[in-house]
């Protein structure tokens, strides 16, 4: 495949800083070298470019830094939108996850319909009525599916962007008490980690793949590191314990190739301040090789 590799370091959807050197840490680990090295073209676009925290004043607590963020997430939406209609794959590496709202934006645009496999410890499906943060990371996917803030809901020039029907959220294990319930009221498929517990991962994946490409014109997967276990990957700013193994992550990848079901992939929340030797960025390349086809055999 042609790959075209964009860097979003956004840092502005939540408060802990270092998470803006995600991709200059996924960039460090060899990343291009490695996808080329699985027969891959690789298409280094560079990163967008994100202001930094310390120039901007914080208007309003609920909603903290919207405009940054909007503006943002229109940038990277331009840049996924020209790679989709290239005919290429859009490899976005983050960053915070509020760019999904722009990623998928551009992707909804270039292709039309599309189904999300999200895999993340957190829901992400707060509004401004039920975050107890005001971080914009935490209403990625209630946005995508048109909940909430007007201006979050349209990036992109499309809202709402996926029906929740084709929506999937793997590993969650902790949310809030206004989002759970939003959850509760939508139709999204959702696995929790008990579900992963009971099922096993192989499962899981195989329902998630069904509900995500049921009348859509491409499958976008977004996976914030969060969602492993923090023993696996201790380099990110929300950790939760019971996540996702070494091997069940690479799995769940894995079996996205094998079934050739992803179009584009998105990898986010690698926080190189709060890591240990570069290890969860390091592991952020390997699952991006088996996503991409690397076997054991």
């Amino acid at each position: 495949m042609d790959i075209d590799l964009i860097g979003c370091p956004m840092d502005l959807g939540q408060t802990r800083r270092g998470v803006d050197m995600g991709p200059s840490a996924l960039r460090a680990a060899q990343l291009e070298k490695r996808i080329e090295a699985l027969g891959h073209n690789v298409h280094d676009l560079g990163d967008i470019d994100v202001p930094e925290v310390e120039t901007r004043k914080l208007r309003n607590p609920q909603l903290r830094y919207l405009d940054e963020v909007v503006r943002a997430c229109e940038a990277i939406a331009k840049k996924v939108e020209k790679s989709a209609r290239a005919g290429h794959f859009p490899l976005i590496v983050g960053g915070d996850h509020s760019i999904v709202m722009g990623t998928v934006g551009g992707l909804t645009k270039a292709r039309g319909p599309q189904g999300i496999i999200y895999v993340d410890a957190h829901g992400d499906f707060n509004t401004t009525d039920t975050t107890p943060s005001g971080n914009i990371h935490g209403m990625g996917l209630s946005a995508i599916v048109g909940l909430g803030n007007k201006k979050l809901v349209n990036i992109g020039g499309i809202g709402p962007k996926i029906r929740p029907e084709n929506v999937a959220l793997i590993g969650v294990r902790e949310l809030d008490p206004g989002e759970k319930e939003l959850i509760k009221k939508s139709e999204i498929y959702v696995a929790t980690m008990r579900d992963i517990d009971e099922k096993g991962i192989g499962r899981v994946m195989r329902d998630a793949i069904e509900r995500a490409k049921d009348g859509t014109k491409g499958v976008h997967i977004t996976f914030d590191v969060d969602v492993l276990d923090p023993r696996e990957a201790p380099g990110t700013g929300t950790p939760v314990p019971g996540g996702l193994s070494f091997r069940e992550s690479h799995l769940a990848l894995e079996l996205l190739a094998e079934r050739n079901i992803a179009t584009s992939f998105e990898i986010v929340e690698v926080n190189p301040l709060l890591d240990t030797g570069n290890k969860t960025a390091e592991l952020s390349v390997g699952l991006i090789e088996s996503l991409l086809g690397k076997r054991i055999l």
